[in-house]
Parts: structure tokens; C-alpha cells; sequence
């Protein structure tokens, strides 16, 4: 006899699985149109990269801390986290052409360039994640003001 589905980790459920999918297709699919559209060329720094990971990190910050205080820790906190953050979220930052795009730069003879990408890219996600943390509970109590008041 199989477990009923609830019962199953979240990796191995059907249904957010689908979740991830679909978040990760529209996350990799704006992506692509943004480094279509301001990627670097040889030898440059790679802005739209660093760009795209920098603000992913500062959206998952703020998208976590918002459903930490407005959702119970459940199913529908699990599907947004799964559906925007590691869906939507995880398609949009990319890790992997931030390597290649550092490498490219340290192979193309422009170590100082590489560098700085790498040092910029990595502390910046990191700060960028943070940020929102503070000014997060007062968005969501502002909100629920006026969510209140609209009622």
C-alpha cells in the first residue's frame, strides 16, 4: 500500500513538484530575456548577471521574511516558498553562468576583472538578502491595516 501523498516528503509530491517546475520556467525564462537583452560582451563585466543575482537575493530575503510573519509555517506557506522562491527564484539567480562568467574573465587574461566580479557578486547577494529584513514587518503591518480598514 502506497502513503497517502501529505505524508511524502515535499520532493517527492506530485503536486509541488509542478509548483517548482513552473516557478523555475517563468524564473529561467525571464532570465534568458534579460541576459538576451543587456548581456556583456567578451572581456566585460558581466552587469546583467550580476545584476539578476544580486536582486534575486534581495527579493528571496524579503519574500521569506514576508511569509515567516503573514503565512503559518504550512501548505500554503511550503507551495509560495517552493512555487517563488525555489521555483520562481532559483530559475532567476543563476550560480552556475556566474562561475562560467568569472572564469571566462580569469581566462581571458583579466584576473583583476574576475576578482572583483566574484568579490562584488558574492558578499552583494548576501547583503542584498538581508536588506529587506528590517523594513519587511512594517510593510506587512501596514498592510494588514489596510486590509483591515478596507473590510
Amino acid at each position: 500500500m502506497t502513503p497517502p501523498t501529505s505524508s511524502l516528503p515535499a520532493y517527492l509530491r506530485p503536486s509541488l513538484l509542478g509548483l517548482v517546475t513552473l516557478g523555475g520556467a517563468a524564473g529561467t525564462t525571464l532570465r534568458s530575456a534579460l541576459e538576451s537583452a543587456f548581456g556583456a560582451g567578451a572581456g566585460e563585466f558581466p552587469w546583467a548577471t550580476f545584476a539578476i543575482n544580486v536582486s534575486g537575493a534581495l527579493i528571496l530575503g524579503a519574500l521569506l521574511e514576508a511569509l515567516a510573519l503573514v503565512t503559518a509555517d504550512g501548505g500554503r506557506r511550503r507551495a509560495l516558498q517552493l512555487t517563488l522562491g525555489t521555483g520562481l527564484l532559483g530559475g532567476y539567480t543563476t550560480y552556475s553562468t556566474f562561475i562560467l562568467e568569472a572564469v571566462a574573465l580569469g581566462r581571458g587574461g583579466d584576473l583583476p576583472l574576475a576578482m572583483a566580479y566574484a568579490g562584488a557578486t558574492v558578499p552583494g547577494g548576501f547583503l542584498a538578502a538581508r536588506a529587506p529584513l528590517p523594513l519587511v514587518p512594517r510593510a506587512v503591518a501596514g498592510g494588514r491595516r489596510a486590509w483591515i480598514r478596507s473590510c
